[in-house]
């Protein structure tokens, strides 16, 4: 791989990515940009070539920290600086990998030296590293979100600070923040992409001479790394100046009272939390004005910083894409682009405009997009707008098979229903009933995989537990327990003073236990005997609910569907719960019921992500009534798979989906084979729970009182 970075403005199009970067290295106080794109859009490659356009910097020599010699640092742990001789370098490109630890990024104490020399030994991370450069985070949304948290907090301050047993050590940690992430490999939670001072969508481009440009240059680039770099020397240094020249500016940039007015009535419009995104627009549209050379902010520089600073903050659930409404925004700016005490005595105050109209929408159209009436969807029994749809097919009552009818042919020469997977009349998808809270399950033990929140695991975080010998390097030391070990050797060891004497034996850490992420494998019965319209919207909307508690938890999830003759694998294992809701919205319903086929397909997957992660304990999560169909013995298969997951300990949960005055109690048959929790859709909500236990209270007090 060649030394030559790829040259900035060789990079063709991504005007949206290219704006922000530059927008950061002229005011890094903007707090960063994230870039969020398909794989293969060249967003590390930008990234990295930014760096080079950045000024040199002036450092005291000597100095891990890089501290500036105008105004050094005073608690720079590599002490004062007074007097001390500079020199200049470029600015660092510092990249943070996946795996990172936390005292990789922050640093780390010596414990062992500190606790028996009395030396703060300390070793500078990452964060020092980057100090008046830039910070890369590729993959930022599959980093710890403690980790995560950490670089922002460190990025929003301007410190590190590392604290270890009452040994601490801070230093400036300020720099320029890039992370890229691609959407399908999971979202940052909103907390976090608050954080982010900017937002950029990218894509490939779809024109064919775009792409063909960008071909082109890429193989003389491999061709010829220093060639094709000179090409684009000259290039190279005006932009370069011209970021120079906007950081001198900036100082002098005027935000006048119409563009502040704007800024805070265009965030409150779009209603985003608390004021961050206020601050983070300010400063944008301020940069924006000294990258095009003015003194003052225009309408314009709002314009623009609304579409880098909002998108990422009107998510209100994770199922939320990112994005603006342009025709809002427009309207906001327009009502507000005049000084407070020039708006018209007629003007109409915002809140006494209708929902309709705030949003866009004609009051008496037909909806945003003014496209004339809407679908109104499936009918009632799961047909068309009229309704008509057939009927589930009924089950025998032992749950073996049943005769599935043929579809018949509709009078008029109309087109028969859609074939699905093994001959099976396909059902038009239904859309999910509303997400809610739903009951915590965990997986039973002690773990050790990746952080989260759902079940108890040994994390590098909670509370502690007991104390163990180190394994590696000390990090989290455990006092007392060291102290305990050390004490019965003082007098051998010839202690003469109220100094301790301490070994390397006598050291103890920490085990804590928090809470692990798990992967939650979805098995979904997407059969015929699913089918009925009211009863698929709930099971969807169940389904959906426990996606969100997936996000929420950290977990990973996947997903399997069966119906017709097979399972098929509908979502491999992802961090990314918005493509599960979109798989989950798609899902057609219809056919036999292949109850052995998925678990089966659910006990392969397993299998294959256990030797790609031993650590993440699964949870499998089984979807149906429990009618299996497909042969006389359906049900006996089932059962037999079933016993598959109980021999390795797998936890499970059934969630039974028989409704109707007939309950055959297939599901909790089941369930009690895989030893797996068994609930009924009420039963899902963490509401409805509560409320029986509460029930429960209220019946043992009157009981009591009755009694006594």
């Amino acid at each position: 791989m060649s030394d030559v970075r790829y040259p900035f403005t060789a990079i063709v199009g991504m005007a949206d990515l290219r704006l922000g970067l530059l927008l950061n290295a002229v005011s890094p106080a903007v707090g960063g940009v994230l870039v969020r794109g398909e794989k293969g859009t060249a967003k590390s490659t930008m990234v990295r070539a930014l760096a080079g356009l950045l000024p040199s910097i002036a450092a005291v020599d000597g100095c891990r920290f890089a501290c500036d010699p105008v105004a050094p640092d005073p608690n720079c742990p590599d002490g004062a600086h007074d007097g001390a001789e500079e020199s200049h370098r470029p600015a660092r490109l510092v990249e943070l990998p996946v795996g990172v630890s936390e005292d990789r990024i922050v640093g780390s104490l010596d414990l062992e030296r500190a606790l028996a020399e009395g030396v703060k030994a300390y070793e500078p991370g990452l964060l020092a590293r980057a100090h008046r450069g830039v910070l890369y985070i590729d993959e930022v949304n599959l980093l710890q979100d403690h980790v995560v948290d950490l670089l922002l907090d460190a990025a929003a301050m301007g410190r590190s600070y590392v604290e270890r047993e009452g040994v601490s050590v801070r230093h400036a940690a300020r720099f320029l923040l890039v992370g890229t992430m691609n959407p399908e490999e999971g979202e940052l939670r909103p907390q976090l992409l608050d954080r982010f001072g900017l937002t950029v969508e990218i894509a490939a481009t779809r024109e064919p001479a775009e792409r063909a440009e960008v071909v082109r240059r890429r193989l003389a680039y491999d061709a010829d790394p220093a060639g094709f770099a000179a090409r684009f020397a000259g290039d190279e240094r005006s932009l370069a100046e011209r970021i120079t020249a906007a950081r001198e500016l900036l100082p002098s940039v005027v935000l006048t009272d119409v563009a502040l007015r704007q800024i805070t009535a265009v965030c409150a419009a779009f209603e985003v939390d608390g004021l961050r995104a206020d601050i983070v627009m300010a400063r944008t549209a301020v940069a924006l004005a000294a990258w095009a050379g003015r003194t003052e902010v225009l309408e314009e520089d709002v314009r623009k910083a609304a579409r880098l600073a909002l998108p990422h903050r009107r998510r209100r659930n994770p199922f939320d894409a990112p994005g603006l409404d342009e025709e809002q925004l427009e309207r906001t700016l327009e009502e507000h682009a005049q000084p407070e005490d020039a708006q018209p005595e007629d003007a109409e105050p915002e809140e006494q405009r209708s929902e309709g109209e705030k949003s866009g929408q004609d009051p008496e159209g037909s909806g945003p997009d003014d496209g004339g009436p809407q679908d109104d969807g499936p009918g009632p029994d799961g047909g068309g707008p009229d309704g008509g749809g057939a009927p589930a097919p009924a089950d025998t009552p032992d749950g073996s098979a049943a005769a599935e009818p043929e579809p018949e042919a509709p009078a008029g020469g109309e087109p028969v229903p859609q074939q699905g997977r093994g001959g099976a009349p396909e059902s038009a998808p239904v859309a999910a009933g509303d997400p809610y809270r739903t009951r915590l399950f965990k997986v039973e033990g002690t773990g050790k995989g990746a952080q989260g929140r759902r079940s108890p695991a040994e994390t590098d975080g909670g509370h502690t537990i007991r104390a163990r010998r180190p394994q590696g390097r000390l990090a989290r030391l455990h006092l007392s327990a060291t102290l305990q070990a050390a004490a019965p050797h003082q007098v051998a060891r010839g202690r003469a003073s109220r100094a301790l004497l301490l070994h390397k034996d006598d050291f103890r850490e920490q085990v804590r236990q928090g809470r692990e992420s798990n992967l939650v494998l979805f098995v979904v019965d997407a059969s015929g005997s699913m089918a009925a319209r009211q009863r698929m919207t709930a099971v969807k909307g169940a389904v959906l609910s426990l996606l969100m508690d997936a996000y929420q938890r950290r977990d990973k999830i996947g997903m399997i569907t069966f119906r017709g003759a097979t399972a098929e694998l509908a979502l491999p294992p992802t961090s990314s719960v918005e493509v599960g809701a979109a798989r989950l919205e798609r899902l057609p319903t219809g056919g036999r019921t292949p109850l052995a086929a998925g678990l089966l397909r659910a006990h392969e997957v397993l299998r294959v992500e256990r030797m790609r992660d031993p650590h993440r304990r699964p949870l499998l999560v089984v979807v149906t009534d429990g009618r299996a169909t497909g042969s006389r013995d359906a049900v006996a298969k089932s059962l037999r798979a079933a016993e598959l997951f109980t021999a390795q300990g797998v936890a499970s949960v059934v969630l039974d989906c028989e409704s109707g005055p007939v309950r055959l109690g297939l599901a909790r048959t089941l369930a009690a084979r895989l030893g797996a929790t068994a609930v009924t859709l009420d039963e899902l909500r963490a509401e409805g729970v509560a409320s029986l236990v509460r029930d429960n209270r209220a019946n043992r007090a009157t009981t009591m009182r009755k009694a006594a």
